[in-house]
């Protein structure tokens, strides 16, 4: 018998078998790399959207209701702005801004706006 050199095609298989395997896992790690950057990305524009419009609806005069301002850049979201008169007779509105992509809740902020003219001299 010769003592022949080189790899038997068992021994082949089965390096192509493991080359896969750590190939397949390679590739899903990616993937899933991949969606939590993508999701990361959604919820911090949807948290900058949100800081915004609690900011321009600060920046209104006193309201029953404010409209929501979302830049023509930002496709697929959109904005609620709810207002809730917590005391009427002090003029304090709790304002809840609800940003959504795609149909989807991303992020909710919660804050509150005092109506200056209703404030006596000395007070808040």
């Amino acid at each position: 018998m010769k003592s022949e050199k080189g790899f038997s095609l068992i021994e082949v298989l089965v390096s192509l078998a493991i080359l896969a395997m750590i190939g397949v896992a390679f590739l899903s790690g990616l993937a899933t790399s991949y969606r939590a950057t993508l999701i990361a990305d959604e919820h911090t524009t949807a948290q900058n959207l949100a800081g915004n419009q609690m900011e321009y609806v600060k920046s209104q005069c006193y309201a029953a209701s404010y409209e929501a301002q979302i830049p023509d850049e930002y496709h697929g979201y959109s904005a609620t702005i709810n207002v809730e008169p917590l005391y009427n007779e002090d003029g304090i509105q709790k304002i809840t801004v609800t940003i959504e992509h795609d149909n989807k809740v991303v992020t909710t902020l919660e804050g509150h706006k005092v109506n200056r003219d209703k404030q006596e001299p000395g007070g808040i």
